[in-house]
């Protein structure tokens, strides 16, 4: 195997670690997020508006509502049956879930389709797995995606609606769609360093394989084709001229015998 080649492998293989860790840190973000609180968050000063006489934070994630108030004493109510709860915080449920499994299978077909791992079979095999598992990255990422944004929505659009009556509570974008934003956007960096590796490998052979011969190889077919039909027509040619001439002398000769 050549420098080049071995040049070519390496930074293969290190494009791919990166597109594990981006995606691995990603998933690890987005999972983090289903546990915290304070997914969106309001804080309600007290009498008077003075936080110090008494004040309460007002907050929800995808279990439950709550509301902590200067003391630290919370009170809870968790979300009731499956089918009572609200039906954005369901299809946000949804799509983290979907994701989440999607990233599951992902990872491990990028782990045996990576170079540097020792299973998976030959090298067009793990190219295969592994852009299968790129594939699969990038419908989680997306999904989990889709998931805040649809939160977000939802919630910017309770806190900025004319219609909404102002003595219902707006609340605002609390640490855990940040945190799920990006990695959402690690896990979608991860599954496009994953796929550089090998889309651009499949593009190059199937082009090399239809591609045209060069100019040069034009050449060197067509002279390694006409240079002997040249030379042996040459000599043909050289040969009937010969002859002709040949057969011209004995009959001139002939003839000045005969005058």
């Amino acid at each position: 195997m050549s420098v080049g080649s071995d040049d070519r492998t390496m930074r293969k293989s290190l494009i791919q670690v990166f597109g594990f860790l981006f995606s691995t840190l990603g998933w690890l973000f987005v999972s983090c997020t289903l546990a915290m609180n304070y997914w969106r968050v309001i804080f309600v000063g007290g009498k008077g508006g003075s936080w110090m006489i008494k004040s309460s934070w007002y907050w929800s994630n995808l279990w439950r509502d709550c509301v902590t108030d200067t003391s630290s004493v919370t009170n809870c109510r968790d979300y009731d049956v499956l089918w009572a709860v609200t039906p954005y915080v369901q299809g946000v449920r949804g799509l983290l879930m979907v994701g989440m499994s999607l990233g599951f299978v992902a990872a491990v077909l990028c782990f045996i389709g990576m170079d540097c791992t020792y299973i998976g079979g030959s090298g067009k095999t793990k190219d295969k797995i592994l852009f299968s598992g790129a594939a699969f990255h990038l419908v989680g990422g997306v999904s989990a995606l889709a998931a805040y944004c649809l939160y977000t929505n939802r919630v910017a659009s309770s806190a900025f609606s004319p219609v909404v009556d102002r003595s219902i509570i707006r609340y605002g974008i609390g640490t855990p769609i940040f945190f799920g934003l990006a990695g959402s956007f690690f896990i979608i960096l991860g599954s496009v360093l994953y796929g550089v590796t090998v889309i651009p490998t499949r593009i190059l052979s199937a082009f090399a394989a239809e591609a045209p011969p060069s100019y040069g190889q034009r050449t060197a077919s067509k002279s390694l084709y006409t240079t002997p039909y040249y030379a042996l027509s040459q000599r043909s040619s050289g040969s009937r001229v010969s002859s002709i001439s040949h057969v011209t002398a004995e009959k001139i000769s002939a003839r000045d015998t005969f005058v």
